[in-house]
């Protein structure tokens, strides 16, 4: 079979332009995306310019157009919102304005402009290109530039990434910004509860997204709200009963505090504004509850990037280089953006049109439209937010079809047990209070078993009610109790326990000992008939190491935790002498941790089993480290996976460097241990835990239908398809039978056979200024923006 792979190093930039510039809005993660246009540009020899002040600065020139080196992006990596800066451009939106901007670009050679903003300077930048030849010409007839110089720049290439802390463009599942917006908001909203919980407050906040509710949908979700208001889905005439007759039953449900979130464009159904303070003095009113308001402003778009911020730029800009030097005089202009857990390319307008298809589709008070328009992210989001925010009483429960011969159709029977197996992962509660929820809105009898699978043994199992998750969503750890135990010695206790409480269904949440805990119940239903029933895993734990998943619950957390030490031990040096530092990460056999931190990090090397390395790859790393140093770069940054080598170990690095650094850098080494197992989760796992627990309950759900047997009064299940992981797979999220996972596992080294996110390594070393080969086989090819029907979410992106 030929081989396909494509590797960029056939793609030249010498003698190529490239300019960047940022526009628009800040957004935290800008500076990341700015670094990685800039190094990969110069990486493939190509001169490259940041452009100052946004379009103002393209239209002004002078000092504004500098030409950037490689030194002129270090340490940005950190550093929320965008230091070339930013302006509202009204001259660019002239042609006036645009021609001057088009003989300052000539002037300096710059044919390849990437622009970094929100739809507005997306859409200027189009204009611009298509206006292009018209403005040469007029600058030719002006006597501006020469003939020569208009045929040498002829055609402008444009791409686009979207940084907007909204995410309100089409087309792309995260926009740059958009996470650590939520982590501004998540932390604030964490630290408003412990007061609130104090006084039996009830707190109104509102928070940013003009036009779109995102921000307000999965801060909503991430924090468990009692009430959100968003602009897509306007509340029906009523509400405000609504809204005091549910606050009231929390409250009256022990609950001491009540959280409801507004989006600044939230309206009703009459196109009127809901304010925070009318929802407020509603409150005040109706219910007489102690309430503040309290709005985030601006303090959303501040501080430093998160994980995925730094990682989604990096990847946005290597991608953004790419398609400019792949670019033809007939490529119309693109935009990289994110879909599931891929970079694409769509075309630009195709994008910007269905961005402006929303708002129009809003104005018209066609919401379903709206929502759809949005893209499959928000549908999903939405979706769970519904299936979790409203408790249904028994009459409203499901009917599931089994008949009760007196009653007629009764109320579901089937009972389901839900469980932590392995190491805690922060995002495990927010996954469990997700499958209680959903399975008691499915009508289903929910159990929790604690202690993993030797609880499960010991019968250590209660039924678990509505109330009883209630403020899960942010606290860390596993609550239900979590143990490494697999159950093979206990299959015999195990099917007891499962007889005396009749559980029809397994939810396992956990690791690598849940995904061999489950081969095992499975391989166990020969000789225990009690294992055949629907069972399910969802992946969570910080090492990412599960066959059948490309991200786990929890491994988001532990990312941050690893940046945010790292960006610490950094400032630790800052006014020091040069100083390398030696970081240690967990993650057992899987680099996925030291790799990807190290992206988010912005570190000179990260040592992984995955790739092995000998004391050649170490002396060129040290080397390589040593003339960098030798410039204006005062700090250095390693990471090693704790499993990495036997024999190289974090000491013996440490060692190696300090001896061979010594006169030009000094060393220093630390091990992060059992921190990046701890703390609150991150919104993205809160998030990521919900939706996928949600999937997996009505998974359950369909399955029990499935395998009931009316005649027995059972359920009986003994296929594959039967006992699955849920795991998300590229671009969406999918149930694998575990039996087919086997193959792709290497259950020496607990890890997958194959691991995506080593595609991602060879990105950290050009960032860090190593010659090496990078597949873009995903890469190249222009895709169109694809339009939603309903059914399409059903195997969605997160």
């Amino acid at each position: 079979m030929p081989d396909t792979k494509k590797f960029f190093e056939n793609l030249s930039g010498a003698g190529k332009c490239v300019a960047v510039l940022t526009s628009g809005g800040d957004a935290q993660g800008m500076n990341g995306a700015v670094r990685a246009v800039v190094r990969m540009g110069i990486y493939v020899g190509a001169k490259v310019y940041l452009i100052h002040e946004g379009y103002q600065g393209m239209v002004d020139g002078g000092d504004n157009i500098k030409e950037a080196t490689w030194e002129s992006v270090s340490s940005m990596l950190q550093v929320g919102g965008t230091f070339i800066g930013s302006a509202r451009c009204a001259e660019f939106r002239t042609h006036d304005g645009r021609l001057r901007a088009a003989q300052n670009l000539v002037k300096r050679g710059i044919t390849n402009l990437c622009v970094i903003g929100g739809d507005g300077s997306l859409t200027g930048a189009n204009l611009f290109r298509e206006e292009w030849s018209g403005l040469l010409e007029e600058l030719v007839q002006s006597g501006k530039i020469d003939e020569a110089a208009a045929q040498a720049h002829s055609v402008l290439h444009i791409v686009g990434m979207v940084g907007s802390i909204d995410n309100d463009f089409c087309g792309t599942d995260m926009t740059i910004g958009t996470d650590s917006a939520l982590h501004r908001i998540i932390e604030v909203v964490d630290a408003i509860m412990t007061t609130a919980q104090s006084h039996q407050r009830t707190f109104v906040l509102e928070v940013m997204g003009r036009h779109c509710g995102y921000l307000a949908l999965v801060s909503a979700l991430a924090c468990g709200a009692d009430w959100v208001f968003i602009p897509e889905l306007p509340p029906e005439d009523g509400w405000e009963d609504l809204m005091c007759q549910k606050l009231s039953e929390n409250r009256a449900d022990k609950k001491r505090l009540n959280i409801i979130i507004v989006a600044e464009g939230a309206i009703d159904s009459s196109n009127k504004a809901i304010s925070t303070d009318y929802v407020k003095d509603l409150v005040v009113r109706c219910l007489g509850f102690d309430t503040r308001v309290t709005i985030l402003g601006h303090v959303q778009r501040g501080g430093t990037p998160s994980a995925f911020d730094r990682i989604l730029a990096s990847r946005m800009g290597v991608e953004a280089v790419l398609a400019l030097l792949e670019a033809s005089p007939g490529t119309p202009a693109c935009v990289v953006s994110l879909c599931g857990n891929q970079a694409v390319r769509l075309p630009l307008m195709e994008c910007v049109q269905m961005t402006q298809e929303v708002q129009k589709a809003m104005d018209e008070k066609k919401f379903e439209e709206a929502v759809r328009l949005r893209g499959r992210s928000f549908e999903n989001n939405l979706n769970t937010y519904k299936l979790l925010s409203h408790r249904k009483s028994d009459s409203e429960l499901p009917h599931n079809g089994v008949e009760n011969s007196k009653q007629g159709p009764c109320r579901s029977p089937f009972t389901v047990a839900v469980l932590n197996v392995g190491a805690p992962a922060a995002g495990m509660n927010a996954a469990v209070r997700s499958a209680v929820r959903v399975g008691i809105t499915e009508g289903h009898k929910m159990l929790a078993v604690n202690d993993g699978f030797e609880g499960f043994s010991k019968g250590q199992i209660k039924e678990i009610k509505w109330g009883d998750v209630g403020g899960w969503t942010g606290q860390g750890g596993s609550l239900l109790g979590t143990k490494r135990t697999l159950p093979l010695k206990k299959l015999d206790k195990i099917a007891e326990q499962i007889r005396i409480h009749n559980i029809n269904a397994l939810l396992v949440i956990g690791g690598f000992e849940a995904y061999l805990g489950l081969l095992e119940l499975l391989a166990a239903r020969v000789s225990h008939e009690e294992f055949c029933v629907p069972m399910v895993m969802v992946p969570a734990t910080v090492s990412n190491n599960i066959p059948g998943s490309d991200l786990s619950i929890g491994a988001d957390t532990a990312l941050n935790a690893i940046t945010d030490t790292c960006d610490r031990i950094k400032q630790s040096a800052s006014g020091t002498k040069r100083r390398v530092f030696i970081i240690e990460t967990m993650g057992g056999y899987c680099g996925y941790l030291a790799s990807v931190g190290g992206l988010a990090a912005g570190a000179d090397a990260a040592y992984i089993y995955e790739e092995p390395f000998d004391i050649r790859d170490l002396q060129a790393n040290v080397e390589h480290l040593t003339a960098k140093m030798k410039t204006s770069i005062q700090r250095g940054l390693v990471l090693r996976n704790e499993n990495s080598n036997d024999n190289y170990t974090t000491d013996f690095i440490y060692q190696l460097y300090s001896e061979e650094g010594k006169g030009v850098f000094d060393c220093r080494k630390n091990v992060l241990g059992h921190m990046q197992q701890g703390g609150a989760p991150s919104p993205f796992d809160r998030n990521f835990g919900t939706k996928i627990a949600a999937k997996a309950m009505q998974w359950i759900s369909k399955r029990l239908r499935e395998f009931y047997r009316e005649d027995e009064g059972r359920v009986f299940a003994n296929t594959e398809d039967s006992a699955c992981l849920l795991g998300m797979r590229r671009r969406a999220l999918l149930f694998q039978p575990v039996i087919q996972l086997k193959d792709e596992t290497d259950f020496e080294h607990r890890i997958p056979k194959e691991q995506w996110w080593l595609k991602l390594r060879p990105l950290m070393k050009i960032l860090a200024k190593y010659k090496t080969s990078y597949d873009v086989s995903d890469s190249g090819q222009l895709e169109h923006v694809v339009r939603l029907r309903a059914k399409d979410t059903d195997n969605s992106t997160i």
